[in-house]
């Protein structure tokens, strides 16, 4: 099972404001954020098109963090 975490990275003086989207394996995108979209949008667009650049399929399920937001696949199951 593949989990994404979001994270906002603020406005510098050269670039606007920012979501980095993480897994676990290292891959990385960085989402420049739309300001047509609430917070929570542009956290999960960049989750979207981090899987989407991994060419992963399903739906996402996302969750407040302290550090952000995390995402994991809705329609799969793994049981313990």
């Amino acid at each position: 099972m593949k989990a994404i975490t979001t994270k906002y990275l603020g406005p510098t003086d050269t670039r606007g404001a920012r979501i980095r989207a993480t897994d676990g394996d290292g891959n990385v995108l960085t989402w420049l954020c739309d300001g047509k979209l609430e917070s929570w949008q542009n956290h999960a667009a960049a989750a979207r098109a981090l899987a989407d650049k991994m060419g992963w399929d399903g739906g996402l399920l996302g969750g407040s963090t302290q550090n952000g937001m995390a995402w994991v696949f809705a329609g799969t199951t793994y049981r313990a």
